[in-house]
């Protein structure tokens, strides 16, 4: 089949070209699999979940807007593909250099990609049934691998998750979207006494977090950190001490570091420093608090140098201000971590 062929079939599919209901499925739904009560699965990781989201559903208000019209599951290349419900193969090829699946579920259509098929077009499957493996080429999470799952009914995009009742899932930190809903509630209540050291010499924050107008794309939604005033090279500094658990280029943030700083006054921390010109420490390496893990910029998604600083506290996104101490505090610990020999 040609590559144009393929498109046009797809998008046939997609926009709800009809496509015969499946049978009574020769094939019957995975043994053992913990079903959704509709008899969904999720299709990757355990069958009833929990499953790691690296991207929420984000639909766009207008068919032909941006926006991300399924989820991201975080999965590793070459991890088994399964079909959420069951249904019949309508496609399952390469297009635009990646593997995809879609299987029609009678008013329901969900798709898999980036996916090298073990099925065939016309085959019948059962949910939590193999349908291909997962592949790198193509995936939305790039240089890491993850599943997009679509779903449609007719014109319109659903959530995925809905499907399986919104199971399990675990909103993974620090991926190359974030959420457009209303904040979560923090975890926990922060320490009186802050915990993390502000990682700009002289704080001022130019943007809180919480939800507001996007400067460049011009969406409300949630702004998931603080962005703090910083001049094109000043240097950016570990907030605690730590491990850096990843140093990259992430899209809308452009290069991002990020560091797990294990337990802080009884919560899990990580936190995340994007927009930078240039990184001062590589993934899996020991940093101490105060020390230099890159310089200020605008990479990504911004409008000038700054630093877009990101807290998650157990697990979830959360103000990284509470957590901070007053500026005064804060100007006077770098001073101190200065004497010390850590500005290098």
């Amino acid at each position: 089949m040609s590559p144009l062929l393929a498109a046009l079939l797809l998008i046939g599919l997609l926009h709800g070209a009809p496509v015969a209901p499946p049978s009574t499925l020769a094939s019957a739904p995975l043994a053992g699999a913990a079903l959704a009560p509709d008899g969904w699965v999720y299709p990757v990781g355990p069958p009833g979940g929990p499953v790691d989201v690296v991207n929420g559903f984000d639909p766009p208000e207008q068919l032909w807007s941006a926006g991300h019209r399924g989820v991201d599951l975080a999965a590793t290349a070459g991890t088994e593909v399964r079909a959420a419900g069951t249904g019949t193969v309508t496609y399952a090829a390469l297009l635009a250099g990646r593997g995809v699946v879609v299987i029609d579920h009678g008013s329901l259509r969900t798709t898999y990609e980036p996916v090298a098929p073990s099925v065939s077009v016309g085959d019948e499957v059962g949910a939590g049934r193999p349908i291909g493996t997962l592949e790198s080429t193509g995936s939305h999470c790039a240089p890491a691998t993850c599943l997009h799952w679509g779903a449609r009914e007719g014109e319109r995009y659903t959530d995925p998750l809905a499907l399986v009742g919104d199971g399990p899932v675990r909103l993974l930190p620090l991926g190359p979207r974030t959420l457009t809903g209303a904040p979560p509630p923090p975890p926990s209540k922060p320490p009186a006494s802050g915990g993390l050291a502000w990682p700009v010499a002289t704080p001022r924050i130019t943007s809180p977090y919480g939800m507001r107008v996007h400067p460049i794309t011009g969406e409300h939604k949630l702004h998931d950190g603080t962005d703090l005033a910083a001049a094109c090279g000043a240097p950016i500094r570990a907030a605690a001490a730590g491990r850096v658990t990843d140093a990259g280029d992430r899209g809308a943030y452009g290069l991002q570091l990020s560091i797990d700083h294990g337990r802080i006054r009884g919560a899990p921390l990580t936190t995340s420093y994007s927009h930078l010109s240039a990184f001062s420490a590589t993934a899996g390496r020991s940093v101490r608090a105060g020390q230099v893990i890159g310089r200020a910029g605008s990479t990504g998604l911004s409008t000038g140098c700054h630093l877009h600083f990101m807290l998650y506290a157990a697990g979830r996104v959360a103000d990284p201000v509470p957590w901070l101490p007053r500026p005064s505090t804060a100007t006077s610990y770098l001073a101190k971590a200065t004497r010390e020999g850590y500005r290098r």
